[in-house]
Protein backbone atom coordinates (compact mmCIF):
# COMPACT_ATOMS: atom_id res chain seq x y z
CA UNK A 1 0.00 0.00 0.00
CA UNK A 2 1.11 3.54 -1.07
CA UNK A 3 1.97 5.93 1.93
CA UNK A 4 -0.45 8.41 1.66
CA UNK A 5 -0.15 12.08 4.16
CA UNK A 6 -3.23 13.94 3.91
CA UNK A 7 -2.73 17.68 5.23
CA UNK A 8 -6.02 19.63 6.79
CA UNK A 9 -4.77 23.31 7.10
CA UNK A 10 -6.09 27.09 8.40
CA UNK A 11 -5.22 29.82 5.81
CA UNK A 12 -2.20 31.62 6.70
CA UNK A 13 -0.76 28.52 8.78
CA UNK A 14 1.99 27.53 6.28
CA UNK A 15 -0.18 23.96 5.62
CA UNK A 16 1.01 24.49 1.71
CA UNK A 17 4.73 25.20 2.54
CA UNK A 18 4.61 22.29 4.95
CA UNK A 19 3.55 19.53 2.38
CA UNK A 20 5.72 20.98 0.25
CA UNK A 21 8.68 20.20 2.18
CA UNK A 22 7.47 17.05 3.72
CA UNK A 23 7.19 16.07 -0.17
CA UNK A 24 10.40 17.01 -0.80
CA UNK A 25 11.96 15.39 2.35
CA UNK A 26 10.76 12.13 1.38
CA UNK A 27 10.98 12.35 -2.49
CA UNK A 28 7.31 11.55 -2.85
CA UNK A 29 4.82 13.16 -5.14
CA UNK A 30 2.72 16.77 -4.20
CA UNK A 31 -0.92 17.16 -5.12
CA UNK A 32 -2.17 20.26 -4.37
CA UNK A 33 -4.00 23.13 -6.92
CA UNK A 34 -2.77 20.25 -9.76
CA UNK A 35 -5.80 18.61 -8.75
CA UNK A 36 -8.18 21.91 -9.66
CA UNK A 37 -6.03 21.77 -13.07
CA UNK A 38 -7.10 18.27 -14.10
CA UNK A 39 -10.76 18.79 -12.68
CA UNK A 40 -10.92 21.94 -14.84
CA UNK A 41 -9.54 19.03 -17.91
CA UNK A 42 -12.06 16.89 -17.39
CA UNK A 43 -14.90 19.06 -16.97
CA UNK A 44 -14.10 21.71 -19.55
CA UNK A 45 -14.91 24.32 -17.16
CA UNK A 46 -12.44 27.03 -16.26
CA UNK A 47 -10.03 26.49 -13.65
CA UNK A 48 -11.20 29.99 -11.58
CA UNK A 49 -14.71 27.87 -11.45
CA UNK A 50 -13.54 25.10 -10.84
CA UNK A 51 -11.80 26.43 -7.64
CA UNK A 52 -14.94 28.23 -6.84
CA UNK A 53 -16.92 24.74 -6.75
CA UNK A 54 -14.26 22.76 -5.38
CA UNK A 55 -13.78 24.79 -1.67
CA UNK A 56 -17.11 25.90 -1.27
CA UNK A 57 -20.05 23.62 -0.24
CA UNK A 58 -22.95 23.78 -2.14
CA UNK A 59 -25.79 26.61 -2.36
CA UNK A 60 -29.32 25.41 -1.88
CA UNK A 61 -31.63 25.88 -4.39
CA UNK A 62 -34.75 29.03 -3.43
CA UNK A 63 -37.48 29.99 -5.07
CA UNK A 64 -38.01 33.02 -6.97
CA UNK A 65 -40.73 35.28 -6.90
CA UNK A 66 -42.53 36.86 -10.06
CA UNK A 67 -46.08 37.32 -9.70
CA UNK A 68 -46.29 33.09 -8.95
CA UNK A 69 -43.37 30.90 -7.17
CA UNK A 70 -41.27 28.88 -9.56
CA UNK A 71 -37.67 26.97 -9.06
CA UNK A 72 -34.72 27.97 -11.20
CA UNK A 73 -33.57 25.53 -13.04
CA UNK A 74 -29.46 26.27 -13.43
CA UNK A 75 -26.67 23.30 -14.09
CA UNK A 76 -25.31 21.72 -11.62
CA UNK A 77 -21.90 21.58 -12.28
CA UNK A 78 -20.86 21.15 -8.26
CA UNK A 79 -21.70 17.64 -8.26
CA UNK A 80 -19.81 17.03 -11.24
CA UNK A 81 -16.96 18.98 -9.64
CA UNK A 82 -17.25 16.99 -7.21
CA UNK A 83 -17.15 13.40 -7.97
CA UNK A 84 -14.40 14.42 -10.43
CA UNK A 85 -12.23 14.91 -7.63
CA UNK A 86 -13.27 12.50 -5.55
CA UNK A 87 -11.98 10.23 -8.39
CA UNK A 88 -8.46 12.42 -9.20
CA UNK A 89 -7.86 12.22 -5.32
CA UNK A 90 -8.37 8.21 -5.83
CA UNK A 91 -6.08 7.92 -8.97
CA UNK A 92 -3.42 10.19 -7.44
CA UNK A 93 -2.95 7.96 -4.02
CA UNK A 94 -3.06 4.95 -6.14
CA UNK A 95 -0.62 5.98 -8.74
CA UNK A 96 2.02 6.61 -5.81
CA UNK A 97 3.48 7.24 -2.28
CA UNK A 98 2.09 10.72 -2.24
CA UNK A 99 1.50 14.23 -0.08
CA UNK A 100 -2.28 15.41 -0.88
CA UNK A 101 -3.08 19.56 0.50
CA UNK A 102 -6.36 19.85 1.72
CA UNK A 103 -10.02 19.11 -0.18
CA UNK A 104 -11.06 16.04 2.06
CA UNK A 105 -8.65 14.08 0.88
CA UNK A 106 -8.01 12.68 4.69
CA UNK A 107 -11.92 11.55 4.52
CA UNK A 108 -11.98 10.69 0.69
CA UNK A 109 -9.45 8.23 1.08
CA UNK A 110 -10.07 7.12 4.59
CA UNK A 111 -9.92 3.27 3.73
CA UNK A 112 -6.36 3.50 2.83
CA UNK A 113 -5.58 4.61 6.25
CA UNK A 114 -3.63 7.61 5.26
CA UNK A 115 -1.61 9.61 7.53
CA UNK A 116 -3.56 12.50 8.52
CA UNK A 117 -2.34 15.82 9.45
CA UNK A 118 -3.87 19.20 10.44
CA UNK A 119 -1.89 22.61 10.49
CA UNK A 120 -2.93 25.31 12.36
CA UNK A 121 -1.41 28.73 13.91
CA UNK A 122 -2.87 31.43 16.13
CA UNK A 123 -4.42 34.42 14.69
CA UNK A 124 -1.05 36.25 15.26
CA UNK A 125 0.83 33.77 13.47
CA UNK A 126 -1.32 33.45 10.54
CA UNK A 127 -0.83 37.22 9.54
CA UNK A 128 2.69 37.11 10.81
CA UNK A 129 3.01 34.56 7.66
CA UNK A 130 0.83 36.32 5.20
CA UNK A 131 2.29 39.73 5.76
CA UNK A 132 5.94 38.31 4.93
CA UNK A 133 4.98 35.47 2.15
CA UNK A 134 3.47 37.94 -0.36
CA UNK A 135 2.20 35.56 -3.26
CA UNK A 136 -0.56 33.81 -4.75
CA UNK A 137 -1.23 31.22 -1.45
CA UNK A 138 -1.82 34.05 0.45
CA UNK A 139 -3.70 36.33 -1.60
CA UNK A 140 -1.02 39.16 -1.12
CA UNK A 141 -1.32 40.05 2.29
CA UNK A 142 1.12 42.50 2.59
CA UNK A 143 -1.35 44.66 0.51
CA UNK A 144 -4.02 44.20 3.58
CA UNK A 145 -4.22 45.82 6.72
CA UNK A 146 -4.08 43.69 9.81
CA UNK A 147 -7.64 43.72 10.18
CA UNK A 148 -8.61 43.54 7.17
CA UNK A 149 -6.15 40.32 6.60
CA UNK A 150 -7.58 38.71 10.06
CA UNK A 151 -11.18 39.16 8.20
CA UNK A 152 -9.87 37.31 5.04
CA UNK A 153 -8.23 34.84 7.17
CA UNK A 154 -11.40 34.17 9.55
CA UNK A 155 -13.47 34.34 6.11
CA UNK A 156 -11.17 31.28 4.42
CA UNK A 157 -11.21 28.92 7.18
CA UNK A 158 -14.80 29.51 7.63
CA UNK A 159 -15.47 28.56 4.30
CA UNK A 160 -13.14 25.65 4.51
CA UNK A 161 -14.63 24.26 7.66
CA UNK A 162 -18.08 24.44 6.24
CA UNK A 163 -16.89 22.50 2.96
CA UNK A 164 -15.60 19.98 4.97
CA UNK A 165 -18.26 19.52 7.42
CA UNK A 166 -20.79 19.52 4.55
CA UNK A 167 -19.23 16.29 2.61
CA UNK A 168 -17.81 14.58 5.45
CA UNK A 169 -20.02 14.64 8.02
CA UNK A 170 -17.00 16.06 10.76
CA UNK A 171 -15.79 18.74 12.38
CA UNK A 172 -12.93 20.30 10.47
CA UNK A 173 -10.07 20.67 12.57
CA UNK A 174 -10.99 18.14 15.46
CA UNK A 175 -8.43 16.49 17.23
CA UNK A 176 -10.41 12.76 16.65
CA UNK A 177 -10.25 13.40 13.00
CA UNK A 178 -6.58 13.48 12.62
CA UNK A 179 -3.20 11.64 13.48
CA UNK A 180 -1.35 14.92 14.24
CA UNK A 181 -2.48 18.38 15.42
CA UNK A 182 0.68 20.66 14.71
CA UNK A 183 0.26 24.52 15.97
CA UNK A 184 2.91 26.27 13.44
CA UNK A 185 3.16 29.53 16.00
CA UNK A 186 5.30 26.83 18.07
CA UNK A 187 7.23 25.27 15.19
CA UNK A 188 9.12 26.49 12.23
CA UNK A 189 8.17 24.89 8.81
CA UNK A 190 10.91 23.22 8.25
CA UNK A 191 11.34 21.75 11.27
CA UNK A 192 7.77 20.65 11.05
CA UNK A 193 8.25 19.02 7.79
CA UNK A 194 11.85 17.06 8.91
CA UNK A 195 9.25 15.51 12.12
CA UNK A 196 6.93 14.42 10.03
CA UNK A 197 9.03 12.93 7.82
CA UNK A 198 10.96 10.71 10.16
CA UNK A 199 7.73 9.55 11.43
CA UNK A 200 5.93 8.54 8.40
Amino acid sequence: MNKIITIGREFGSGGREAGRKIAELLGIAYYDREIITEIAKRTSLSEKYVQNVAEHKPVIPFPIHTGRTFWAVLPDYGQAVQQEQHNIIREMASKSDCVIVGRGADYILRELKPFRLFIYSDMEGKIKRCKENNSSDYDNGANMTENELAKRIDQINKSRADYYEFYTGQKWGDKANYDLCINTAKIEITKLAEFVSKIC
